[in-house]
């Protein structure tokens, strides 16, 4: 598949959906025809990956399918990339599920419906682009640390364990209360998890083209059906799916009830909106297009609003099915549109064949998920890069299994920032400069001797550097009347840094010397002025030569501070 690359969008049409950009681009019926291949390749890739995610968030199977089809319909229909499928992410599991236990699956709808307000407001509020400025390390341990929290949230249904109580949600609570029940341990579930994960991963090897996931669960529930192996099935614990829609409805509004859920909400809202821009920057890599980020955000919070009316939780872009999407050929948003509506037309024929997969088969596929989530390639290549960006990682990811996930990037973000303002100070270059040779000779004498000493900045000079740069600076400033401060080298100085000039030219001024401040660009001589940065303290000259030819026109030296 070919595409053209977009530029990126400005002004008002930041908000504007791909779909009506697509349409606006000519639609034939060829580009139909791939968009109704691509859309059933994602929905038999997303009818087992749905009933799987909601299961494991602690929600009955029908709400995974209520998401994929609401959800997933609107946000192909309002989002700002050409590819992205929406629907329940694995990423939100631990989320959904600590909610559920804290408020009840009805406080998880109306965080839900309350995370689409807030997504729609940030992406109204043109935030979309700095969500992208969280650094790679973060992203990277905050996957990994999500794909260790899946894999040990279906070590119960792995096993066949039977827990005498609920199933903790934090990982150092969970392990030994599954530790506990290893007695109830059964062969046979673990038999057909370890079969299922073999299906799917042959047939990736050995035959890519087939649906692998869906072969694999078909596969696990025509064995247990045929053997009877005792063994869970999606009918002994939740029953029979229902082969409709339920009319839509608001959430309970109660004040309390949003009180409650405004915490969770805020965490889908993060969450949500971190995953779906990282899911529309890999559809953009693999097809060379540019998403809307912006109007990205406006979708996923239409689509969760839209999700809650009919009892679904949590929506967001999902990588794996956007990545199938592209890559089964899609021409646009209609492909995503499709997939929602074949999913409602497998809930619709076969939704009591459903009652008939084993929960470990389901299992066994999220422990691919997880797998897959921790990319250990890329995890090597950063160790191997940097101390600096490993410990970031390190840290992101330890937090988000041990603690949470809102505070895994919270703090990956800050460590990640701290170790960026090392960098860039340690970046800030303070170099000598020679006094020019045509000035020598204007002058007729030794440079030296006129006591004038020349220092070019190079770099951003920042709240970062300024502490270090100022030090520098005195000691150099200690001896010389006249002090030349070469800003030709610097795109940007802060508050921070126009203070420590100041703070410089008051010393000199103090001691008789005379600041000069030459090359800055306007925007830094705008921040200096601002912070009092002005003559007679410091005088601004265009150029370092220029300094040489003010002193021959006026013949004046600096002023001695002993007289």
């Amino acid at each position: 598949m070919t595409t053209k690359p977009e530029a990126p969008d400005g002004g008002g049409s930041d908000l504007l959906p791909k779909t009506l950009t697509t349409l606006t681009e000519g639609y034939d019926l060829g580009a139909f025809r791939a968009d109704v291949i691509a859309g059933l390749t994602v929905a038999i890739v997303a009818l087992p990956l749905s009933t799987a995610i909601a299961i494991a968030s602690g929600v009955g199977p029908e709400r995974g399918l209520y998401t994929a089809i609401v959800g997933g319909f609107l946000v192909s229909a309002f989002g700002g990339s050409r590819y992205q499928i929406g629907g329940p992410a694995g990423a939100f599991i631990v989320l959904v599920a600590a909610c559920v236990t804290q408020i009840g699956v009805a406080g998880l709808v109306l965080a839900t419906f309350l995370s689409g307000l807030m997504l729609m407001g940030l992406g109204l509020a043109r935030l979309g682009s700095y969500i992208r400025f969280i650094p790679f390390p973060v992203t990277l341990g905050f996957t990994a640390g999500i794909g260790v929290i899946i894999f040990s949230s279906q070590i119960k249904d792995l096993l066949g364990l039977q827990l005498t109580g609920p199933e903790p949600g934090p990982l150092l609570e969970k392990l030994p209360a599954l530790w506990d029940a290893r007695d109830s341990f059964s062969l046979a579930a673990l038999a057909v998890a370890l079969g299922t994960i073999a299906v799917i991963e042959l047939t990736k090897r050995y035959a890519p083209r087939l649906p692998s996931l869906l072969l694999g669960i078909v596969t696990a529930a025509v064995v247990v059906a045929m053997t009877g192996l005792p063994v869970e099935t999606i009918g002994s614990r939740f029953g029979e799916l229902p082969r409709s829609l339920p009319v839509p409805a608001l959430p309970d509004l109660s004040p309390d009830l949003i009180w409650a859920a405004l915490p969770w909400a805020a965490s889908f809202t993060l969450l949500g909106a971190i995953e779906s821009l990282l899911s529309a920057m890999v559809a953009d890599g693999m097809a060379g297009t540019q998403h809307r980020s912006n109007a990205e955000l406006v979708g996923q919070g239409i689509a969760n609003m839209g999700a809650a009316l009919v009892g679904g939780f949590c929506v967001t872009g999902t990588i794996a099915r956007t990545a199938t999407n592209v890559r089964a050929g899609s021409r646009g948003p209609v492909s995503g549109m499709l997939h929602a509506l074949f999913v409602l037309g497998f809930m619709v024929v076969a939704a009591p064949l459903a009652a008939y997969i084993p929960l470990p088969a389901l299992a066994g596929l999220l422990a691919i998920v997880a797998w897959n989530m921790i990319e250990r390639e890329e995890i090597a290549a950063l160790v191997r890069a940097s101390r600096a960006e490993a410990l970031v990682l390190a840290v992101t990811f330890a937090v988000v299994v041990l603690r949470d996930l809102s505070e895994g990037i919270v703090v990956g973000f800050a460590l990640g920032g701290l170790v960026f303002i090392r960098r860039m100070s340690e970046a800030v270059a303070l170099e000598a400069e020679e006094v020019p040779a045509a000035a020598v000779a204007a002058q007729d004498e030794d440079a030296r001797a006129r006591d004038i000493v020349i220092y070019r900045l190079r770099g951003v000079i920042f709240f970062g550097a300024a502490a270090r740069l100022g030090v520098a600076l005195e000691r150099i400033a200690s001896r010389p009347r006249g002090f030349v401060v070469d800003l030709t080298d610097v795109p940007f100085v802060d508050t921070s840094g126009a203070r420590m000039l100041h703070a410089l030219a008051r010393k000199m001024a103090r001691r008789g010397g005379q600041l000069y401040i030459t090359g800055a660009r306007p925007e830094a001589r705008r921040v200096l002025r601002a912070q009092g940065l002005r003559a007679p303290e410091a005088i601004f000259l265009p150029d370092v030569a220029t300094v040489f030819a003010r002193d021959d026109r006026h013949q004046t030296r600096p002023p001695d501070p002993n007289r």
